[in-house]
C-alpha cells in the first residue's frame, strides 16, 4: 500500500472549538440564571457535534439541520434554533455564540496539526482539508501560515455535497489528483469520515478530546500508515 496523499477533517480533527468562560459568564437562561459549568459544556458539544440531531426539532428546522453545511443561510437558521433549545433563550446572546462558532480565529488548533501538516507537506504527499462546514475555514491556516501544507480545501457548502456522501470524497480526491486507493483520510467521525473507505481510501480515527489531552494523535495516525 502506498500514500500518496492526506485528507484530513478539520473540526475535531485539526482544530476544535474550545471553551472560552469570555464567551459563557454572561448566559442566562429564561429565568436570568446563568448557566452553570455542565450546560456550558453541553452548548460547546451540541455546537460541534459532527453527526446526529442534538435537540427536538420541527419539520421545517430538520429540514434546516440536515442541510445545514451545503448552506450558510440554513447552518445560521437551525443553530440560532438549537441555541435556544439548549437553554440560551435571548436571541442577542445566542446570535453573539454562534458567531463565535463561525470565526475561524476563534477555533483552537490540536498541538500537532501543524506538525502533521507539515509532515505531510514535507513527504511529497498532497494534503488537503475536507470538511463539512457552513464557513470559510481558510482564514484558520493562512493566520498561521499553514496553508502553504494543503494543496486544496474541499468545503461542503462550496461544494454542495456532505460527508459521508460519495460525491464529497470524489471531488476531493479528483482535486488531488491522486486515487482514492491512495488516499488516507483523517476524522474524528466513524460514521462521516469514514465513509471515505466506500470509495477506496484508508481511514484514521481520532478522538474529538479537548486540545489539552490530545498531544500527538494526528501524528501517531499518520505513522500508522507510514507517511510520519
Amino acid at each position: 500500500m502506498t500514500i500518496r496523499a492526506v485528507l484530513f477533517d478539520f473540526s475535531g480533527t485539526l482544530f476544535r472549538l474550545e471553551q472560552d468562560e469570555s464567551w459563557l459568564t454572561e448566559l442566562t437562561d429564561h429565568d436570568g440564571t446563568p448557566l452553570d459549568i455542565e450546560a456550558q459544556a453541553e452548548l460547546m458539544r451540541r455546537m460541534t457535534a459532527p453527526v446526529g440531531q442534538v435537540v427536538e426539532l420541527d419539520a421545517e428546522h430538520v429540514h434546516a439541520w440536515q442541510h445545514r453545511d451545503r448552506d450558510p443561510g440554513l447552518h445560521r437558521k437551525v443553530y440560532l434554533e438549537v441555541l435556544k433549545k439548549s437553554g440560551v433563550p435571548h436571541f442577542d446572546q445566542a446570535e453573539a455564540l454562534y458567531n463565535r462558532l463561525i470565526d475561524p480565529s476563534q477555533w483552537t488548533p490540536y498541538p500537532d496539526t501543524e506538525a502533521a501538516l507539515k509532515a505531510a507537506a514535507e513527504r511529497g504527499l498532497k494534503v488537503g482539508v475536507l470538511s463539512n462546514i457552513a464557513f470559510d475555514i481558510r482564514p484558520a491556516f493562512t493566520a498561521r501560515g499553514w496553508d502553504a501544507y494543503v494543496d486544496e480545501f474541499v468545503l461542503s457548502f462550496e461544494v454542495g455535497a456532505i460527508k459521508p456522501e460519495l460525491e464529497i470524497f470524489r471531488k476531493a480526491v479528483r482535486s488531488l489528483d491522486v486515487p482514492a486507493t491512495e488516499t488516507l483520510m483523517v476524522g474524528d467521525s466513524e460514521e462521516a469520515d469514514g465513509g471515505a473507505r466506500a470509495l477506496g481510501c484508508e481511514f484514521a480515527l481520532v478522538d474529538p478530546l479537548p486540545t489539552a489531552e490530545r498531544p500527538d494523535a494526528l501524528l501517531t495516525a499518520l505513522r500508522g500508515f507510514g507517511v510520519a
